[in-house]
């Protein structure tokens, strides 16, 4: 079974989202994560062996670390302020 964690980062923006809907679609992606790790987008360059995937208008990005079986939750963040 895969471990989760959270970054700290991850978690002040997740506190902050006020739409039931939006918490309800981050919710389901990380479902999706746990079940299949690689659905993600592999980043490039700076933010190399880190994963994205898409939540309309925003990207969460994470960190999966095979040989520890942990998904780390990096950050939420919306897609114009990469």
């Amino acid at each position: 079974m895969v471990i989760v964690k959270f970054d700290p980062v991850f978690e002040k923006t997740v506190k902050k989202i006020k739409d039931a809907s939006l918490k309800n679609k981050v919710k389901k992606q990380i479902i999706n994560i746990l079940k299949n790790p690689d659905i993600g987008k592999p980043m490039r360059f700076t933010r190399k062996g880190t994963r994205e995937v898409y939540i309309p208008l925003f990207r969460l990005s994470y960190l999966y670390l095979k040989d520890k079986n942990v998904v780390l939750l990096l950050n939420l963040h919306h897609k114009d302020e990469q």
